[in-house]
């Protein structure tokens, strides 16, 4: 292995680990999330959006606006793209021409994604969980003035998250 694959693997490692700590996988729907999620839709405008976290081999939505499923596998996640750059936001203009993208399930079948913009929630300790995302079946922009505002409603996110982390206690 390189230092570069191994430092991926560390870094994989530690973020699955703060995530566990978070002890919101798999916990039910919660206001204070879906004000987040709702509020992200309305300031972009689009049809749908999630507050996704991304574990070893999925997606898991905690909140969602316009979206049925509860969680996608993450080899066809937008977010675990995010999470690669998790100091900045990542959009996808059209993603039926990205080459990323293209053949990528939620893109040809239901529900066929062409816009994505994500904002990672980085924890205080640098960890990049997941993503506050809006998404719509039309190609489009986002302003910067909007890319700000889910910024904004990620850190809100990682506030509420943090709050509710299950931290070890020192010996």
């Amino acid at each position: 292995m390189t230092d570069k694959t191994t430092a991926r693997a560390a870094n994989e490692l530690a973020r699955i680990a703060a995530l566990e700590r978070m002890a919101i996988l798999d916990t039910d729907e919660e206001k204070a999330y879906d004000d987040i999620t709702r509020m992200a839709a309305s300031i972009c405008g689009t049809p749908i959006a999630l507050i996704s976290l991304t574990d070893r081999h999925r997606q898991w939505f905690k909140s969602r606006v316009g979206m049925q499923m509860t969680e996608a596998p993450r080899e066809s996640s937008f977010c675990a793209h995010a999470l690669e750059t998790p100091t900045h936001p990542f959009v996808v203009r059209d993603a039926s021409k990205d080459y990323r993208f293209k053949a990528n399930p939620l893109v040809t079948n239901d529900p066929n994604i062409r816009f994505y913009a994500g904002a990672p929630l980085v924890t205080s300790t640098g960890q990049a969980l997941g993503v506050v995302c809006v998404l719509d079946s039309e190609p489009r922009d986002i302003t910067l003035a909007q890319m700000e505002q889910l910024q904004f409603l990620a850190q809100q996110v990682i506030t509420l998250m943090e709050s509710r982390s299950t931290s070890p206690t020192p010996d």
